[in-house]
Parts: structure tokens; sequence; C-alpha cells
């Protein structure tokens, strides 16, 4: 059996995309047999680490160094695979290496057949180069390839994929999934894998799961699945700003660190605050005394001749001398301020108040409820944000009914296609239905699943802005109160921003509005580990109606609430 030997290390890494640096001077070395979780940001740089491990790209600084005997396998986010190749083409390229070494050792093997060949020379002859070959092969498991092939592709549900089938007739997903089970299969000593979870269902995660686990090798894996990186990983890279940091003890310990992290921060706001405030009182305090200190008498009261007073610069003159260095520091060094915990809050004292109802976020009302939220005035059901009575939208979406109420908490599931998007547009009032009555309470808040719409010239801050009064300059406090933007990304074009990047603006939209009835529609995709947790965080505390859509396992197996399960071409 192999064991693990696989170095890997990175030395003052430095990589740059044009005048962006993306990996500034990195250094960390990965232990052979671990099992890493890279994590951050979408844009961060993880993708660049990995390509950069793989050999795909090269640092323009610092010394990368990658060894492992027993091979390397890489599979990237998004595969470039032409049109007229087969299943077949697709697994000879993920086991490359093994079929190379096959050719050789055939090669060798037909050298012995060879009467004139012989057994002697410098390197031991055919016979030795053939047993030396043959020691390979079987170390690697070559023998055994393609059956580990058949087994990759039945637990990551395509049993019996047709080898001469071209890869353009399959789906996006399956294409994704046929590459990861031919680079799993190889077997390589090292695996460096890129969101390897994404388009695979429950049981096929769970199959990847336990052979990542049972890897005889070393594994580094970028992924945003909080359960994946609970059970597979030991290890923590995060990437942010340029830099990775470490971190030990798998997931559960990497939030504990960042936790600590996030006190240790806090606490030393704290104190900066306490002691630019006690400096600014002893300056004002002292400046009064000083005041009150005459700069010289011309006659003693006592008559005893001409008498100096006390020099302005000492006692009290000092004093204020050293709070006032000592606050220009301050000032100069901010510790600089946490950002503030995501919260979500509901918009009905203000909507009782104003007696405004039926407004959602987009201005879309169809068929509002009558009366306030807590009424039945006008036939509207007690206690409802939002009610949907015979909908109908073409086949994607059939409702008899469905009732959401103020305070509840709605999952919806089901496979793709079975019309969980279309219902959220649909209580959004986004989508009119084709048949069927609509009626909405309150505001409504809704992170869409697909890509943010703006214009890709629209910086950050503008489309943080968008609609709220006053220049987009006198929002830029609120929005990086929350954390999610630096100041210097503020005149960022949205056109050079990452999906995750421009989801973010989404969500500090709806984080710094009121809303009654909040529509979240696969909220943890493109968002780091660490937001997500922030997310759920927020989540608990909400006390609006809400209506959420996710694969995500740790956010389902904590949900409680409703429940509603959809599916394609039928009546719910």
């Amino acid at each position: 059996m192999r064991t693990a030997a696989a170095q890997l290390a990175f030395a003052e890494i430095t990589k740059r995309y044009d005048t962006r640096v993306v990996l500034d001077r990195v250094s960390f070395t990965v232990r052979p047999g671990e099992r890493i979780g890279v994590i951050g940001d979408n844009g961060a740089g993880k993708s660049t680490l990995l390509r950069l491990m793989a050999g795909v790209e090269r640092a323009d600084n610092g010394e990368v160094t990658v060894v492992a005997p027993g091979g390397v396998g890489y599979l990237p986010q998004s595969l470039e695979l032409p049109r007229h190749a087969t299943v077949a083409d697709v697994i000879d390229l993920a086991l490359a290496e093994l079929r190379e070494l096959e050719a050789r050792m055939r090669a060798a093997e037909h050298a012995l057949a060879d009467p004139e060949a012989g057994l002697g020379g410098q390197d031991g002859g055919p016979a030795v180069d053939y047993a030396r070959l043959v020691a390979e092969f079987e170390a690697r498991g070559g023998y055994e390839a393609d059956v580990r092939v058949d087994a990759a592709l039945h637990g990551l549900g395509l049993p019996g994929l047709d080898r001469a089938r071209p890869v353009g007739t399959l789906s996006g997903g399956e294409r994704s999934r046929l590459a990861l089970a031919a680079t799993l299969a190889a077997d390589p000593e090292l695996l460096l894998l890129d969101e390897p979870t994404n388009d695979l269902d429950d049981r096929a995660v769970a199959w990847l799961e336990q052979r990542l686990r049972a890897h005889r090798g070393t594994v580094v894996a970028i992924t945003h699945d909080r359960v994946f990186l609970e059970r597979v990983t030991a290890t923590i890279l995060e990437v942010a700003e340029g830099h990775v940091r470490r971190y030990g003890d798998g997931y559960p310990g990497y939030l504990v660190a960042k936790a600590a992290e996030r006190a240790a921060r806090l606490r030393a706001y704290e104190e900066w605050k306490q002691e630019l405030a006690r400096h600014s009182g002893l300056v004002a305090a002292n400046a009064g005394r000083m005041a009150a200190i005459p700069r010289k008498m011309a006659k003693a009261g006592m008559g005893t001749g001409a008498w100096r007073a006390r020099s302005r610069t000492h006692g009290a003159a000092g004093r204020v001398r050293q709070s006032q260095q000592r606050m220009r520091w301050l000032t100069d060094n901010p510790a600089p301020r946490p950002p503030d915990p995501l919260r979500f809050t509901p918009a009905f004292a203000a909507n009782k108040a104003d007696g405004a109802v039926g407004g959602t976020a987009d201005g879309a009302v169809s068929g509002p409820l009558d009366g306030a939220v807590g009424g039945a005035a006008g036939g509207a059901v007690s206690g409802a944000v939002a009610v949907l009575d015979g909908v109908r939208v073409g086949s994607r979406l059939r409702l008899e009914a469905l009732t959401v109420r103020s305070g509840e908490r709605l999952l919806v599931t089901g496979p793709n296609g079975a019309g969980k998007t279309t219902l959220m547009r649909v209580l959004a009032g986004e989508l009119q239905p084709d048949a069927g009555t609509v009626r909405r309470a309150g505001r409504i808040g809704h992170l869409r699943q697909d890509e943010p719409a703006g214009p890709p010239d629209r910086t950050v801050l503008a489309a943080y802005a968008d609609g709220r009064p006053g220049s987009p300059d006198e929002h830029a406090d609120a929005l990086l109160a929350l954390g999610l933007f630096r100041p210097s990304d503020l005149r960022l074009r949205l056109g050079e921003l990452s999906y995750g990047q421009r989801r973010r603006i989404e969500l500090a939209r709806l984080v710094s509005e009121p809303v009654d009835l909040l529509l979240l529609d696969e909220p943890t995709n493109h968002l780091s580990p660490q937001l997500v947790e922030q997310l759920e965080e927020a989540l608990t505390s909400y006390e609006g109606a809400l209506v959420i859509v996710t694969h995500d396992r740790r956010m389902r197996a904590a949900f409680t609430g409703s429940h509603l399960e959809l599916n394609a071409g039928t009546t719910v």
C-alpha cells in the first residue's frame, strides 16, 4: 500500500493579475496525508492557490514546492471540454499518468521478448526496467483503475455511463461528475479539488466524503460546504485580502478561533476608545486649570518684593502636552472597529403606524391584504403577510393554497425544476401567475438565486445606495459598518466583482432596511462559510416571516419551522 509522501510548500509566493495582487508573500506547508479545506470569499484567490499547486500557473515571486511520487490529480471548478470528446476521452485524460505508465510497461514487456535485448547493462537491462515499471503500476493501482472509474461513476450518480457518448450531450452537472469520478479513479497521491460538491445531491456528497476520508494521500479541497469541511478536513486554510491563514482542529476549531479573533478585536477597539476619551478629558480639564494660572505678578501681596508665578510649562502644562501627543498617536493609529453583526428587522411597527400595507421591495402588488396585518378586515387572513390561492405558473408551479403568517418560518424543498425559485418570485411580486390570486402585506425583501442585476459600470456604493435618499457617499459609513466591503472596494465597478461580491451588495441592502417577509433563495451560494455563519445568526433573531430555499445541509439540519416540498408538475 502507498504511504503518504507528498510534500507541498509555499514560500513567499506573490501572484498578480495586471495590477491586482491576489496573493501577497504567502507562506505555508501541507504535511503528507493532511486533508485541507480552503475557504474564503469569491475572488479572494482560492482557485489561484490551487492552480499554483497543480502547476497550471506560475507565481510571480517565491517558490512553490510540490513533490508527489504517486501523482497529482487536479479538478478545476469549470471544465473546458470539446463537444466532440467522448466520455472515454475524459477518463483517459484523467488517467493520463497511469495510461502512460502502462504504455511504458508494455514496451518493456515487448523488449523482454526480443532475444537480442539481453538482461545486463548499466541499469540492469529490460528485465529490471520491466520489474520497476510493474511495481510502480501496481503501487498506483493501475490494474484496478477502470474498475474504480465504474465505482466512482456509480457513487456520483452516473451508473453505466456509455464510454462512447459525446460529452456535449451531457448536462453541465453530469460533465462535472464525470470529471470528478475520473480524477478520483486515478487515485493520485495529491488530490487538488475545486468545489467538488457542486452539482452533487446529498447521496453523492456522502459517497464523496467517505471516499476522501479513506484516501491514502493528501487532499486539498476548495469548498463552501460546511458539512463537508466538518466531515472531511482536519485543517483550514483561509484566503483573505491576499494572505493565507492556517487553522487547526478542523472546521469547529476554525469557528472557535474566529470567535476569539473577533472578541480580541472588540476588546482592542473598546480600549482604544476609552484611552482616547480619557486623554481628551485630561486635555480639557487641565486646559481650564492652566487658564487660571497668571503668567507673572509685579509685586507679592506681602510686600516681599517681586514674585513670579509658577511656569506654565510645569504641572498642568506638561500633562496637557503628553495627552495631546498621545491623542495624536491614537488618532493616527486607530484600532479597527469590528463589523456590526448582521441583523434583519421587521417593519410591522412602521407599517401599522403609517397604514402602509401591500408594498414590496420592488413596489409590485397583486391583490393586497386589506387592513392591518394582524386583523381580518376585508377578508384578510389573520396575521398573514402573503396568501396564495389557486396559483399556477405554466407547468412550473401549481399551488392550491399557501399562507405565510407573520413570524412563520417556511423551508421550501424539492428537486431541480420543481418550481422553488418560481414560487419565490411569485411571493416577491416579480412574477405574475397565469392563474390564481396573490395577496401580500408589509415590506418584502428578496435575495435572489440568479445573478443580481445592475449595470456593470455602476460602483459598489452606488448599487448599495440605489433608490435611497441622498447621495451615495452619505451611505458609505452604513455599508462599511457591516464589514462586507473594505473602503477601497466601494469604488469598484460591478463588472469587476465576483458573483459572491455582487450577492454581498444584495445582502447589505436587505439587512439595512426593515422587511416583514424575507425571501432567501439559496442564500449560502457563493458566500464564505464565515459569512454564512453570520447570516444564520442573524436569522435566529429575526421576528418577521421567513421563506427559504436552500441546499445547504447544515442550514437545513438546523432549520426549525414549517416545511413545503414541491414536486415538478404536481399540485401542492
